[in-house]
């Protein structure tokens, strides 16, 4: 099954040249890690999971190149499992795409039909839907970033439609038990997601620093509370929920590499959206 991209041309660029062009300026931007990395040979990954935005390039890049720059610098994942809010209300409360090729200006990422079964089998909460991804942005913005160091990809998109500590928790356990599995097998899991939306830029920044206070924590459930409490429009918290649940199974820690707004980026800071980068690490 072939999976076309939804929105190359508005959230990136849609010529492969330009789209190149789009990602070295991330990475070269003020707000960006200030160069592009070399890509490692592998090894012992100390960073298996990350934070992400998934806003338009213009918008969100910079942050975004933060973590991919020590990604990159890792080496190339044998699969990359992608998860991401369901912002499109299609499909099932957990969806994952069933096989075939994801496809992008710079090419193709390749779902692996076996390993989205084993992984169905073991989390209890995700079922084969490809609904769910057909419009969704939240995935598919991540994939040329992936492509542009790494080439064709084995990934393993999940989008979450119920956010709520316990889903979160099933799908966390769910990719443990995948990964306790294929033990040797290099997994990386992405957490994309944008923070606060809408906001003036200094409410954003109060409001996001509320959860990256709770990220910092490992506390997943607290940072729901944070959410329903303070009105945090955080579109992927539960993402960022398995995240944490995930890391901390893994004994690793929490570095926040870049917080900002969409105002920081685009200069009109009335109304923003925030955009955070962290790593989980030793």
């Amino acid at each position: 099954m072939r999976r076309r991209p939804a929105v190359a041309g508005s959230f990136y660029e849609d010529d492969p040249t330009e789209l190149k062009k789009r990602i070295e300026w991330a990475f070269h931007h003020p707000l960006g890690p200030g160069g592009i990395p070399a890509v490692g040979t592998g090894g012992s990954r100390q960073n298996p999971v990350f934070i992400v935005p998934h806003a338009g390039y213009m918008y969100s890049g910079p942050v975004a190149a933060h973590s991919y720059y020590h990604l990159a610098r890792e080496g190339k994942p044998d699969v990359v499992i992608i998860l991401g809010p369901n912002h499109t209300g299609y499909g099932s409360q957990v969806s994952i795409w069933p096989g075939g090729d994801w496809e992008t200006p710079l090419g193709s990422s390749h779902v692996n039909a076996q390993l989205v079964k084993e992984l169905v089998s073991v989390s209890e909460v995700v079922d084969i839907d490809e609904k769910a991804h057909l419009y969704e942005h939240s995935i598919e913005v991540q994939l040329p970033f992936l492509q542009y160091f790494f080439g064709e990809i084995s990934i393993l998109p999940v989008v979450i439609l119920m956010q709520t500590p316990e889903i979160a928790e099933f799908v966390a356990e769910g990719i443990w038990r995948f990964m306790q599995k294929h033990g040797d097998m290099d997994v990386v899991v992405l957490a994309s997601s944008d923070l606060n939306h809408y906001d003036p830029h200094d409410v954003t920044l109060a409001k996001d620093e509320l959860v990256i206070k709770k990220i910092q924590e490992m506390d997943h459930k607290g940072l729901y509370k944070v959410i329903e409490e303070y009105d945090v429009t955080v579109c992927g918290y539960a993402p960022i929920m398995a995240s944490l649940i995930l890391a901390k199974k893994m004994h690793k820690k929490p570095y926040v590499l870049k917080h900002a707004t969409s105002g920081d980026t685009s200069g009109d800071k009335s109304s923003v959206v925030g955009y955070l980068a962290t790593r989980f690490g030793d």
